[in-house]
């Protein structure tokens, strides 16, 4: 190869490195590489946790523990009343603000936490046999209502001020401390019982609270805490617990159903096939929590603003998601070989669900623009009416159609929540020009009202 060829060749190389290079200086580059790697790692652990408390409690056991803790999830969102999100709305606008919403953040969960805290106790005599130990359910609410809320805000601290490789350190440190909670219960006891595991996992969320407690506090500083509350706040925090609850109806209440109103294996086929879902989908969740403090100072310009900053996010976003989809496809058939033949129906069920990222994709990005906009309780509403869709449809089409049923209603409630989201986000757009153009023509096109976006999203257009 002539020298002047090898040249070109090295610098054109030289050039692609120092273009990589100074993309990962970007903070958003740089967290949504944190997060895929914190995620990657809290999903390994998991797999492992999840194997190794699976196989020592036993069918029985591990069916208490899975219904208490579905239980306790629907519930817990409501714990901290969206303090945690309105902790990152405020304080990425305006960093003095933390140790006050830090502060209202400990201080609401400690209150409402109380109050679900009994709720749950009571429901569990309506909703939960009566050979589960009731102090099972207690040990449970409290690790979960209390501990993993706050851990949850701990992480949402440092997201506030797009420290994300803290956040993903408190994620991997949760899904540790309960793989070696797992660890040690199996060393401690042979067979161990649904209360046993509940005493560790009730010890072992204690400690990475505390650890992550004491972490935003060296960190990032003390909190202060102030009793007074906005009635705006309030509504709007009730909103995000809302979202949260319905998003996990939607997106987890299909199994739930699938075991009682079909089989345990068309459960675990199913489930397995929507873990390899989730899987492929955490490159685009972490995109999403590194972007999700800079949607709100855009969203303080307006709706227009925030889609400009998504847009070129969202492309990279589908790009991926639709390479996932191909691949799903095509290497569906190696579920078998590599979970075991008795997972060969989970092929199939994978194809049926190949579609679910890109959709995931869509939806997710423009439910951030309405939040970050401040129309959450707009949000709230559409996954809480898909909420109740799928739950209908559901009752209609598991017992008929078992797993296949469930994809098909999965399939149809993604759906249904990225048309419905797409055209409020439209109407709220036309609104939003509309009063713009009549209130002020030439102050709304100033440079100062117009989104300027970063290298990394020039380049990405």
């Amino acid at each position: 190869m002539p020298r002047k060829t090898k040249f070109r060749r090295f610098r054109q190389n030289g050039v692609f490195f120092r273009v990589m290079a100074a993309s990962f200086k970007t903070a958003l580059a740089r967290n949504t590489a944190w997060m895929v790697l914190g995620q990657g790692l809290r999903l390994v652990i998991q797999a492992l946790y999840f194997v190794e408390i699976a196989r020592s409690l036993g069918v029985r056991n591990y069916g208490a523990f899975i219904g208490v803790v579905a239980l306790v999830g629907m519930i817990y969102p409501f714990g901290s009343l969206g303090s945690g999100n309105l902790l990152v709305k405020n304080v990425s606008r305006d960093p003095k603000l933390f140790s006050v919403y830090w502060g209202r953040a400990l201080a609401i969960t400690a209150v409402f936490g109380m109050i679900l805290f009994i709720v749950v106790l009571g429901l569990a005599k309506f909703a939960l046999p009566p050979e589960i130990p009731r102090l099972l359910v207690a040990l449970i609410a409290a690790s979960d209502i209390f501990g993993l809320n706050f851990i949850t805000q701990a992480g949402q601290a440092f997201q506030a001020f797009e420290r994300l490789h803290w956040t993903a350190a408190i994620n991997v440190m949760m899904s540790g401390g309960r793989l070696a909670g797992a660890i040690l219960l199996v060393a401690m006891h042979t067979r161990p019982s649904a209360q046993q595991w509940g005493y560790i996992y009730f010890g072992s969320t204690a400690v990475i609270t505390l650890m992550a407690m004491l972490l935003v506090l060296g960190k990032l500083g003390r909190p202060t805490f102030r009793w007074s509350f906005l009635r705006s706040e309030i509504r709007e925090g009730f909103y995000f617990s809302a979202s949260q609850t319905a998003q996990t109806i939607y997106n987890d209440i299909d199994k739930t159903m699938l075991a009682r109103l079909s089989t345990l294996e068309a459960t675990g086929v199913y489930g397995a096939a929507y873990r390899l879902i989730d899987v492929s989908f955490v490159p685009v969740s972490a995109l999403l929590s590194a972007a999700y403090p800079n949607f709100f100072r855009a969203g303080m310009r307006g709706i227009s603003s925030s889609l400009t900053y998504a847009k070129p996010l969202l492309l990279r976003a589908l790009g991926y998601s639709g390479l996932v989809c191909v691949v799903l496809l095509l290497s569906s058939g190696l579920v078998p070989y590599i979970l075991g033949s008795e997972y060969a129906p989970t092929a199939e069920a994978l194809r049926w669900l190949a579609v679910l990222p890109i959709f995931k994709a869509l939806h997710y990005f423009l439910n951030d623009t309405l939040t970050s906009t401040g129309h959450q309780g707009t949000r709230t509403a559409i996954q809480a009416s898909v909420a109740i869709f799928n739950v209908l449809i559901n009752l209609w089409i598991i017992p008929a159609y078992s797993w296949r049923g469930a994809a098909w209603s999965s399939i149809a409630s993604d759906a249904v929540l990225l048309g419905a989201v797409g055209i409020a986000v439209a109407v709220v757009s036309r609104r939003s020009r509309v009063v713009s153009a009549e209130e002020s023509p030439a102050f709304s096109t100033s440079n100062h009202h117009q989104y300027k976006p970063s290298p990394i999203e020039i380049a990405a257009k």
